[in-house]
């Protein structure tokens, strides 16, 4: 019997702003018959702009379909400057606590989606003021990707970030991860295995699978499509990619590479591709989630891939829970966790990560297989993400995770 509950969740990212466990998350607790309130900021992600429609204000209440949304004022930034960004995150901090403890109805459970950790050491404050358990879930490994990203280098403050991290994940009831190696890296660093549960992400199923008309389109030469869709930036390894595709070109292996989305790495390909006069690659714009569904749908084979660093190989990339709904096969270039998902679903190729030769021969691999082949790749992609990583299940984990912890 499912037990009903009233559930804080606490994330400095929710809708309108692109986040993973938003109102699609509130919502299906909410479905489950629990009472959700969120606290949460002004959307200005990932612009760093309060977005039209909203004004930062000291407070404002929201409530879409039962869920409560309490809106808290903070820094907006998201740009370059480590100092804007860190003030982004400890002003988030500061008012969701405040909030917490004036605005919200007691709740059973405190649950925090980390990152930032600010909003989790948030979350850990408020459940010793209201005597509550808190869930911290965390879907970035700090201070680990603070140093791999290059957003924090002083090792000083990245002790620190590591000190903050052992405390809340010391008072936490439970630790939802994405991954087994997550969980893995927990354990050397002293937590518990008992404390933590590994509960696959999920991708919005309902804009995939039934997306709007999108006006663009796939290239339609006669070659197969491979496409790669969201942020281009440095953590994707573009430069392995884009060389990948002129060496399968030299080849006349006949495959287009498609990237869509946008990010800090698009200009120099986009530039790497003219000046080299690349036929086979292909870029179109960000392209919005309840259209790319209809494009994702069209390929013949998509691509998950990042640079070649160790955080990554404990990560499972959001792309890859696309791409399994969408019933395709799959090129995974990033090693680890993914790589073995893929493996045991049988629904694709595993390349070395940032490796231009290695992607180039995980493709043409997938492009010689007829198209019967290619399509029970697709359709054993969907059935192991149905079995073990749609929101159904994700959201049942989760469930259960709450009433462990009362």
């Amino acid at each position: 019997m499912v037990t009903k509950l009233k559930i804080l969740l606490m994330t400095q990212w929710f809708d309108p702003e692109p986040t993973f466990k938003g109102l699609l998350f509130a919502k299906k607790l909410q479905e489950s018959g629990n009472q959700v309130e969120v606290i949460t900021g002004f959307p200005n992600y990932p612009g760093g702009k309060i977005y039209e429609g909203y004004k930062l204000s000291l407070y404002k209440r929201e409530e879409i379909d039962g869920v409560i949304i309490h809106r808290v004022p903070l820094y907006p930034s998201h740009d370059g400057s480590a100092i804007k960004r860190i003030w982004n995150y400890v002003s988030f901090f500061i008012t969701s606590f405040i909030c917490g403890l004036f605005k919200v109805t007691k709740p059973d459970v405190i649950y925090s989606y980390h990152p930032p950790l600010t909003t989790a050491l948030s979350a850990m404050s408020l459940s010793l003021f209201k005597r509550r358990p808190f869930v911290v879930d965390i879907q970035d490994l700090w201070p680990d990707t603070l140093a791999a990203t290059g957003m924090l280098n002083n090792k000083k403050i990245l002790g620190v970030v590591g000190w903050v991290c052992k405390l809340v994940y010391s008072r936490a009831s439970r630790i939802i991860v994405l991954s087994d190696g997550f969980k893995k890296i927990l354990q050397e660093r002293g937590v518990p295995s008992s404390k933590v549960e590994v509960v696959y992400n999920w991708c919005d199923e309902q804009a995939l699978r039934n997306p709007d008309p999108c006006e663009l389109s796939l290239p339609n030469n006669g070659k197969r499509n491979l496409v790669f869709a969201g942020n281009l930036g440095n953590a994707q390894g573009l430069p392995a990619i884009i060389n990948a595709a002129e060496l399968l070109e030299r080849k006349n292996v006949p495959v287009n590479f498609v990237l869509i989305g946008d990010g800090i790495s698009k200009a120099d390909s986009l530039q790497y591709v003219q000046d080299n006069d690349l036929k086979s690659v292909f870029f179109l714009p960000r392209v919005p989630m309840n259209q790319v569904g209809s494009l994702l749908r069209s390929a013949d084979m998509l691509l998950v891939h990042l640079t070649d660093d160790p955080l990554f190989s404990i990560t499972i990339p959001s792309r890859t829970q696309a791409c399994m709904a969408v019933g395709k096969p799959i090129v995974m270039g990033v090693a680890g966790d993914a790589a073995r998902i893929v493996e045991s679903a049988e629904c694709g190729v595993i390349c070395i990560p940032n490796s231009a030769k290695s992607l180039a021969m995980g493709v043409e691999k997938l492009v010689s297989k007829p198209d019967q082949e290619l399509q029970a790749m697709g359709m054993n992609a969907e059935v192991f993400y149905e079995n073990n990583m749609s929101v159904k299940n994700g959201i049942a984990e989760i469930q259960r995770v709450f009433e462990s912890v009362l």
